[in-house]
């Protein structure tokens, strides 16, 4: 692979690795709900032009929307905005590939081998030692939602895995346009102070949603997408397990997140076992959460 593809991949994974550190910023203003059904609606608002309907798959995009987009990122922010560390966070969110792993062997019929069950033990178990973190311990709701998110998502990525020419730009404009109403309705039932979070919120509150809608999920996705076209997944995907590793840097550098050996433990069993299944199953492509 030449430097120029290299930097490229480093750069797309810098960017991914940025995205929690700056709906970080933004969640400390915006209630979660909220701050995710702007989020989508910006996101709906730049991709429309590519929405297309596609007879016979519209269900199934339906239900990607939910998993994939609704609930997953609903999740994912509330336990950011609980947690308060996005180390944590990033960490936590791997699960979504022995998740989806797992989903696949009762709804895909296919077989795993002992090399791939020992990644997703791996992960768990890298989890589990994250867990009896003392700061993961006073937090622990934030920390469940956060596994609550990787496992609804990973339900987005078997049904993924059953869509047939949905090109990637069309995929993201379904699942914005059919979040952001949803979680409008959520958080009107669920948030309060949501006008008052709009008048007072700042440039930099501003920017989390534009960073994390435009950067994060339109042009590092593009840009990921391209290099798939590119290379075989299998030479593409490992790369992705720099991101949650930045994530881990700039929480530490940017935000003074401490980190605890049982954090430092874990995470690197969790990534080694989400590597293990990456590697063994070159047909599933793991992208980051935001």
């Amino acid at each position: 692979m030449p430097a120029r593809d290299l930097l490229f991949l480093l750069f797309i994974n810098v960017v991914w690795g940025l995205a929690l550190v700056a709906a970080a910023a933004s969640l400390k203003h915006f209630p979660p709900l909220e701050f995710t059904w702007f989020r989508f609606t910006l996101l709906s608002a730049v991709l429309v032009p590519f929405l297309r309907w596609h007879e016979g798959q519209m269900g199934r995009i339906f239900w990607i929307a939910m998993t994939g987009g609704t609930f997953n990122f609903a999740l994912l922010f509330l336990g950011m905005r609980l947690a308060g560390e996005v180390s944590i966070v990033a960490i936590a969110g791997q699960l979504a590939v022995p998740f989806a792993t797992i989903l696949s062997i009762f709804f895909l019929g296919e077989v795993v081998h002992w090399r791939r069950w020992s990644g997703i033990i791996l992960s768990f178990v890298g989890i589990v030692v994250i867990g009896f973190d003392p700061r993961v311990i006073d937090h622990v709701d934030g920390f469940l939602a956060v596994v609550g998110a990787a496992a609804v998502g990973s339900v987005s990525s078997v049904l993924m895995r059953q869509i047939k020419h949905v090109p990637v730009f069309q995929m993201q404009s379904w699942i914005a346009t059919l979040s952001w109403p949803v979680l409008m309705l959520l958080s009107l039932l669920f948030e309060s102070g949501q006008w008052a979070a709009v008048q007072t919120a700042s440039f930099q509150h501003w920017g989390g949603i534009v960073y994390t809608a435009l950067l994060s999920s339109l042009v590092a996705h593009a840009g990921f997408y391209y290099m798939l076209q590119r290379y075989e997944v299998s030479k593409i995907t490992p790369f992705t397990l720099l991101s949650p590793l930045f994530t881990v840097i700039f929480g530490v550098v940017l935000l003074g997140e401490g980190l605890t050996w049982r954090i430092v433990v874990g995470g690197l069993v969790t990534l080694a076992g989400v590597a293990i299944i990456s590697l063994r199953e070159p047909d599933i492509v793991k992208e980051p959460a935001v």
